[in-house]
């Protein structure tokens, strides 16, 4: 009876150490998603003027953006992306996308051109995955007309820089295969990983998944395995 006591009072304290890390893990997110502006300590990286590009650059949450801003990045978006969610097993939804843009928890970078307005965005949250607070970048979308000027690589940075001042351990992305010109932007310029909770990182059904999930840690990010074989739970929201 003394032995099943002492393993009972173990597993006991194994939860609440476990549910004391994830509410240490919950405040964190919370704590990003309270920013008024994540880029506020960091003026240097409002502004892109490079390689015959003048931008401004904000960091704002998604409820703030007017209904043009946001009709302009669902088109963008759908412009640049429905062959490629076509030629997958995902297929294409207006209105599946739509709801993802405009989400509670959608943070988004907008590129601006004093002349012309927005020209690129990325779609970003923080949030808990398998456990670990990251910041997850849904979308990184560029008029055609600005891509191939570094600005692509320059709002990464910014995400990069974002998640290591609010503490999250890594960045986070979905990749399409078939997008090669994007798998290997962030597999070679910009250095991401596949992430242990990616279908390919599993060994069991990578190949006929059409999508690795990559990720590149923070300083806050050491490395741990997680498990395998997609997204998993760990969401405090």
């Amino acid at each position: 009876l003394q032995r099943k006591s002492s393993k009972a009072k173990e597993k006991k304290q194994k939860r609440l150490e476990e549910r004391a890390a994830m509410d240490a893990v919950c405040a964190k997110v919370d704590a990003a998603n309270k920013l008024e502006d994540p880029l506020e300590a960091f003026p240097v990286f409002k502004r892109y003027d490079r390689n015959g590009l003048s931008v401004s650059i904000e960091c704002t949450r998604g409820s703030r953006l007017d209904r043009a801003t946001v009709d302009w990045a669902f088109e963008l978006t759908k412009a640049n992306m429905q062959t490629l969610y076509e030629q997958s097993e995902w297929g294409w939804k207006d209105r599946e996308k739509r709801e993802e843009l405009t989400d509670d928890r959608a943070w988004y970078l907008l590129a601006r051109d004093a002349a012309a307005g927005p020209v690129a965005f990325s779609h970003f949250r923080f949030d808990v995955e398998c456990g670990d607070e990251v910041l997850y970048c849904y979308e990184v979308q560029l008029e055609s007309r600005v891509r191939r000027k570094g600005l692509g690589k320059f709002l990464l940075q910014i995400l990069q820089l974002v998640a290591n001042s609010t503490q999250m351990k890594k960045v986070m992305l979905t990749v399409f295969k078939h997008n090669h010109g994007a798998y290997h932007f962030f597999r070679d310029a910009l250095q991401f990983d596949v992430d242990d909770s990616s279908p390919g990182a599993g060994g069991c059904c990578g190949d006929d998944c059409c999508y690795e999930i990559l990720s590149r840690r923070t300083r806050y990010g050491e490395s741990r395995p997680g498990p395998p074989g997609g997204r998993c739970g760990g969401c405090c929201h």
